[in-house]
């Protein structure tokens, strides 16, 4: 390892005790490496490195709000097609026990055990130097075509670690089916069939529920609305976007990759984002 490669980075850690630890940690393993921010929530996160683009991003598994798999595809998603090959290196901190380590070592991102080990944090720095190496002498060989990272596949890779690092034996409750949406407007509470939906649109802590008629405000979050609809009927879009697959009339792709949605009943068009893309391949 080379204490004195210059690099930059951010901690997302919501437990002020082990941020610090961390912080201090790596300051004596890698005295080169600026700590660009260290903040405690997942949309802190997401919001500072989009902002500051740090090359290397230590993400808690859990944390209030977005978790440290939910920054990284929103990351994926919101990272500047111009800029792919400035995607920050990804390294996960989770107190999960041994069970998950395979899953990190298989995947296009690193991992970090809490408490951090000098033995494993060095293994782990020896690694994000090396592919920061790797990435600077691309960058000096303009004759070498650039490989920008594959945001599309490392959602993939993030979405097999969601099952991944589940504590052992531990197993999500089954959430009951939506049949029937309850929309309440002042007196009035509209009963929507769940069949009538045509999408589901996050808006701040309430979601759209866009009909072939009109729209409706319900209070409950994207997350909790994916547990408990059939994701074979509702696939998901976009970050803030699900929508009912049978509603979709066709999928355009423009000359620059981007990909929109045509409704069948609706005038809308809805993007849908690079991470989210490959499903509509060969449509």
């Amino acid at each position: 390892m080379n204490p004195d490669l210059d690099a930059s980075a951010l901690i997302a850690e919501d437990e002020p005790l082990l941020a610090a630890h961390l912080r201090h940690a790596l300051q004596q393993a890698w005295p080169a490496l600026r700590i660009v921010g260290v903040v405690a929530n997942g949309a802190q996160a997401l919001e500072r490195t989009l902002a500051l683009r740090p090359q290397i991003v230590f993400l808690d598994i859990r944390m209030p709000g977005l978790d440290g798999l939910e920054v990284a595809r929103a990351l994926a998603e919101d990272w500047p097609e111009a800029d792919a090959a400035g995607f920050p290196l990804l390294v996960f901190v989770t107190a999960y026990d041994q069970h998950a380590v395979q899953a990190f070592e298989l995947q296009a991102a690193d991992y970090l055990l809490k408490p951090v080990q000098p033995a494993r944090l060095a293994h782990c720095l020896d690694r994000l130097q090396g592919r920061l190496q790797a990435q600077s002498q691309q960058r000096l060989q303009p004759s070498t075509p650039q490989t920008p990272p594959p945001l599309s596949a490392l959602l993939g890779q993030l979405e097999q670690l969601v099952r991944a690092t589940e504590p052992a034996g531990a197993a999500r409750p089954a959430a009951a089916r939506l049949e029937v949406i309850a929309a309440q407007q002042g007196s009035i509470t509209e009963m929507i069939p769940i069949e009538e939906v045509i999408y589901f649109e996050a808006a701040d802590k309430y979601l759209r529920v866009i009909t072939s008629r009109g729209e409706h405000l319900i209070r409950m979050s994207l997350r909790e609305l994916i547990t408990q609809i059939d994701d074979q009927r509702f696939w998901q879009i976009h970050r803030g976007v699900v929508v009912q697959a049978r509603c979709i009339a066709r999928a355009v792709r423009d000359e620059q990759g981007r990909t929109t949605l045509v409704l069948k009943d609706r005038p809308e068009i809805l993007n849908v984002s690079r991470v989210f893309a490959p499903r509509f391949r060969g449509m």
